[in-house]
């Protein structure tokens, strides 16, 4: 079974910048989508942004213009850089990652927007 591990959270300032990576322990294939999402306190899980194999995105209208997703490689299926973080931000973010047949999430990295 793939397991996907989120990295790059951590405690940031207000406007400040982070970059998460998506780790996963085997190749998956036939990927139709990535993406991240996040999950305040006490709020439902939500999407930030998606990325298709054709490469098209789709971002949360709060994020647009501040976070770029990307794709990368077997070992590391997807990116997310954040920039001009705000408190609002502040969330577990879960990476995504979804064939046909199968979605597989990791189990979050913490981002807290804070000064």
């Amino acid at each position: 079974q793939v397991q996907l591990v989120e990295s790059g959270g951590g405690l940031v300032q207000p406007g400040g910048s982070l970059r998460l990576s998506c780790a996963s322990s085997g190749s998956i294939f036939s990927i139709n989508t990535r993406g991240w999402y996040r999950q305040a306190p006490g709020k439902q899980r939500e999407l930030v942004a998606v990325i298709t194999s054709d490469g098209d995105t789709t971002y949360l209208d709060s994020v647009k213009g501040r976070f770029v997703i990307s794709r990368g490689n077997a070992a590391n299926p997807v990116f997310l850089q954040m920039n001009s973080l705000k408190p609002e931000d502040t969330a577990v973010y879960y990476c995504n990652v979804a064939t046909n047949v199968m979605t597989y999430w990791g189990e979050g990295t913490l981002v807290t927007v804070s000064s």
